[in-house]
């Protein structure tokens, strides 16, 4: 494979080349903000402040959503890579769009559809005929069951237990460790067994 291009040097960048390198990508690097500075993320070298223009394959290594979905038009990463870990238990008839991250030990179940940018973090579960919505987070552990939608720009948080057939909004955070067992409308923050609105947010997470 040809270099890959990391877009911001954080920590989980350092799980983008991690997965990047165990998918195969032999040449990686980062552009970040912090350049010349910064010339370092883990082993990884960051080798400028912005993204080539020649070509070279890119990816956003951002895990904020609102940010990565305006890096994804900023940066023009219509064409971004999908990464998946050897790990990663992938269903044939699953669909990841471009830019998706599957993280290792996840598992996406029959007939899901997965749009662009979403993060499958380490160890989550997605069930089968779920719905992920463009730049949503599902966090390490989170575990979806069959028949769920999650909107664009939502974050499920560590640890947090979906209900089959539930549908989450647009921009929503779900709490670590919570159990959602009904629908949540879009922007509002929700945490606790049973899971309950906390406060509504005013912008994307």
């Amino acid at each position: 494979m040809n270099r890959l291009v990391i877009i911001g040097a954080g920590g989980h960048g350092k799980v983008v080349a991690d997965t990047a390198h165990a998918a195969g990508w032999k040449d990686i690097a980062f552009v970040d903000r912090g350049w010349p500075k910064r010339d370092l993320n883990g082993s990884w070298p960051v080798i400028a402040a912005s993204p080539p223009v020649d070509g070279t394959a890119l990816f956003c290594g951002v895990g904020h959503n609102a940010t990565r979905a305006r890096l994804f038009d900023a940066c023009e990463l219509q064409n971004a890579p999908v990464l998946i870990h050897p790990s990663v238990i992938l269903s044939p008839s699953a669909t990841l769009g471009n830019g998706t991250l599957a993280v290792a030990g996840a598992i996406v179940n029959a007939d899901t559809q997965i749009g662009r940018g979403v993060i499958l973090n380490t160890g989550c579960s997605v069930d089968h005929d779920c719905i992920l919505d463009d730049f949503a987070h599902i966090s390490p552990g989170a575990r979806l069951a069959g028949g769920v939608r999650v909107g664009q720009c939502t974050w499920i948080g560590i640890g947090a237990v979906i209900r089959e057939g539930v549908t989450i909004g647009r921009n929503v955070t779900v709490g670590a460790g919570a159990a959602v067992i009904h629908d949540i409308e879009d922007g509002v923050r929700v945490a606790g067994v049973p899971a309950r609105a906390i406060s509504m947010q005013t912008q994307g997470n």
